[in-house]
């Protein structure tokens, strides 16, 4: 079992920054892609980023490539989301998600564990 813990949400303006913290525990954080996915009211839960077990392959929405960053600390068991130029449709509940396997896959599926959410909320 993985118990996800997402931390860093809350109310920015446009053209803001957030940093998104999630931490892992519960089993062999290392050997995981971890991923970020957001969920606005009515809408899908979609893919934002996602970053494979060692750190060296990335991958992102086109909505958020080149203004979101993603990083992990294994030695701390905790990935980051950092998100920069903020604009109101970026306002979701940000979810961490523990993938099954070691690569930085955008779907959903590949993920096993989540976190609860944390509210991100960019007013304009």
């Amino acid at each position: 079992q993985v118990q996800l813990v997402e931390s860093g949400g809350g109310l920015v303006q446009v053209g803001g920054s957030l940093r998104l913290s999630c931490t892992a525990s519960g089993r062999t954080f290392s050997d995981s892609a971890m991923g970020w996915f957001r969920q606005s009211p009515g809408n899908e839960r979609e893919f934002v980023a996602a970053i494979s077990w060692n750190g060296r392959s990335t991958n992102y929405a086109d909505s958020v490539k080149s203004r979101f960053s993603i990083s992990r600390d294994n030695a701390q068991n905790t990935v980051y989301l950092q998100m920069n130029s903020l604009n109101p449709e970026d306002t979701a509940v940000y979810y961490c998600a523990a993938s099954r396997f070691r690569g930085a896959s955008w779907q959903r599926d590949a993920y096993a564990y989540w976190g609860q959410g944390t509210q991100v909320t960019v007013s304009s």
